[in-house]
């Protein structure tokens, strides 16, 4: 199997808590922020991924707790630029908008704008 047929079964065998995500995420919804799932990037194949603000995002199971091979994943993304967020299925699933928040604020849309800088003294309006 090839990768790019690796990534399309797994985007039409997408656990519930990917498809909750992916809900989230899909036609610019979170903020009109440009997501793809299931996304060949190198040897891997990454669950979501927001190329513009180079952020890539895994949804774990427990299979993942410990594994010695995401470690060497995350290193070698890193090293390409990208920031790797990581959250458990549990965590996704019962605790959403903390995880939608925390992806906003790696696409750097989480921070709200600065209040602008005060006038000096005697500049503005005149009330």
């Amino acid at each position: 199997m090839t990768q790019l047929q690796r990534a399309k079964a797994l985007r039409q065998n997408m656990t519930e808590a990917e498809q909750l995500l992916w809900r989230h995420l899909r036609a610019h919804r979170l903020c009109g922020e440009k997501f793809r799932r299931q996304t060949p990037i190198g040897p891997y194949i990454v669950d979501f991924v927001h190329f513009g603000a180079r952020v890539a995002i895994e949804a774990d199971g427990g299979h993942h707790n410990g594994n010695a091979s995401d470690a060497v994943r995350d290193a070698w993304l890193r090293s390409r630029g990208f920031t790797v967020l990581r959250f458990w299925n549990d965590e996704i699933l019962r605790n959403t908008d903390a995880v939608l928040e925390v992806i906003l604020r790696a696409v750097g849309r989480g921070a709200p704008p600065s209040p602008p800088a005060p006038l000096p003294p005697g500049e503005g309006r005149n009330v």
